[in-house]
Formats: C-alpha cells, sequence, structure tokens
C-alpha cells in the first residue's frame, strides 16, 4: 500500500544528490556573482528545498536548475522565500529563472536614485483620478466599506526619486490584457490563477523603461520577458501561495531541518552534507 510513495521517495532522493553534486560542485561560481550579503550555502540550501517540495522541480535536469539559481545569485534576488523577489518555472526538464514584481521593485530601489516604487490595482468602486501635462496629478481613494471592490480597471506604478520628483505609468485594463494576450503563456500559469499580480509587474516594466537601468533590472526584465514568450510555460512548477506571505527568513530554514527525515543522508542540520 506504501510502496508507490517508497519508490518515488528513492527516485526523488537520487534526484536530489544528483542536483546537490552539481550545486555544490559550483559553489565557487554562484559565490562570485552573489552580493557580498548573500551566502552561497544559503542560496544552495533554497534550491535544494525547493526541489524537495515540489517534484516538478526535481525532474528538471541539475544543469537547468544551476542556470536558473546563477540568474538569480547575479541579480541578487532569492527564489522560493517569504521575500517573494522571485520564482523559478519549468519548461518540460529544463528549470528557468523569473522575478516577481516585488523583485522588480527592488532592483529599481538599487540604483541609488529612487526613494520609494510601488504599484496598486484599482477597481471600479474605488476613486481614481489623473492628469497629464505640465503639473500630472495622481489620486486613489481605494474603496474600504467590507465589500467587494469591484473589477479591475486599471493598474499604475509609482517611482519617487531622491531628487523629489516622481514618474508614474498607468495601463486601462484593455491595455494590460494585450500584454497578456501576446504572451504565450497568456491562458495558462500565474496568468491565470495570480492574474493581478501579472498585472503589476506588467505595470512595473513599462514604468521601468523611464527609470535608472542598471544593468541587473535590465537582466531581469530580459529573463522575464523570454519566460512568457514560452508557450511552454507549467504553473504546476511555481509555488505561487508564497507570493502573499509574511516575510520570514527562518522559513527556509525550519524546512531544511526536516528533510532529514524524508531523505535522510542529503541534508544535514539545514545544509547540504559533503
Amino acid at each position: 500500500m506504501n510502496q508507490p510513495n517508497k519508490s518515488l521517495s528513492v527516485v526523488g532522493k537520487d534526484k536530489l544528490v544528483n542536483l546537490r553534486t552539481m550545486l555544490e560542485g559550483a559553489k565557487s561560481r554562484i559565490h562570485a556573482v552573489l552580493p557580498t550579503h548573500m551566502s552561497p550555502d544559503r542560496m544552495i540550501k533554497i534550491a535544494l528545498v525547493a526541489a524537495c517540495k515540489n517534484p516538478k522541480i526535481l525532474n528538471c535536469t541539475p544543469q537547468s536548475m544551476l542556470t536558473a539559481l546563477m540568474n538569480a545569485s547575479e541579480l541578487g534576488l532569492e527564489p522560493f522565500t517569504g521575500l517573494n523577489q522571485a520564482y523559478i518555472i519549468t519548461y518540460g526538464t529544463e528549470a528557468t529563472f523569473m522575478p516577481s514584481a516585488r523583485g522588480l521593485c527592488d532592483l529599481a530601489r538599487r540604483s541609488g536614485e529612487i526613494s520609494s516604487i510601488y504599484c496598486h490595482v484599482v477597481y471600479d468602486r474605488d476613486v481614481f483620478e489623473c492628469e497629464l501635462g505640465l503639473t500630472p496629478k495622481l489620486k486613489h481613494i481605494p474603496c474600504y466599506d467590507g465589500k467587494p471592490r469591484g473589477n479591475v480597471i486599471l493598474v499604475y506604478a509609482v517611482a519617487q526619486f531622491k531628487t523629489g520628483e516622481t514618474q508614474y505609468e498607468v495601463m486601462t485594463k484593455h491595455e494590460l490584457d494585450k500584454v497578456r494576450a501576446s504572451s504565450k503563456s497568456g491562458n495558462s500559469g500565474p496568468w491565470v490563477t495570480w492574474t493581478e499580480e501579472m498585472y503589476r509587474k506588467s505595470c512595473l516594466k513599462r514604468l521601468c523603461k523611464y527609470l535608472p537601468m542598471s544593468v541587473n533590472l535590465a537582466k531581469a526584465i530580459t529573463l522575464d520577458n523570454s519566460a512568457e514568450n514560452d508557450d511552454t510555460f507549467d504553473v504546476d512548477s511555481v509555488d505561487l501561495s508564497e507570493m502573499e506571505t509574511k516575510v520570514e527568513r527562518s522559513s527556509m530554514d525550519k524546512m531544511a531541518d526536516k528533510l532529514d527525515d524524508v531523505l535522510p543522508g542529503v541534508i544535514e542540520h539545514g545544509r547540504p552534507v559533503t
């Protein structure tokens, strides 16, 4: 009766060992591209825990997972954690990195020229005013009367510079749906399960055209565009439920501590066995 689970755990353990071997062997490469405040051991732990939680990732080739982790490391964004900066999706047996809306905001702030950047959805029961011209104006009063706020009508993103200037971008639902229609994954993945999150990210990407564009921000947008334009996008490979969780840096460590019970000898005390 328990044989299928036992068989699956053995296969999963072998795949996890192969992934661990690949990532541990590339630790110096990961360390070389990471920002100084991030640890290669932690990034490897994140990848191993994510693979244990999601069989779709374990089915990817170790090399593609390494490439995805290298992209995340180079940008300084943690996938699969409560920070909600990024996630990894699969294309058959290939893993690939994708930044989140929050990850794009974090990269934009790192330019040192932006004091604040945010993005909000406007519903048809909200109050929204927008004026262009020599004295632009943006006003949004959300409807918080305990009832549904209605249907999405637009999304806006705002960046405030340290100089006091403000740049904003407004996209109507019609414009957002055109972006969705142009994506090969528009009828699957986050576009279906987390539509508003994708609306926000679409508006943020358009706003970023008018912001100081660092190499990392430009790369993140390029990687995101590349992922969206692949018609083999697989939503099951993304734990999108973590997008709305509280930031808790210890959550990954807690999960890693439990892995010994599932795959003994692969993870020990939250770290890969060497």
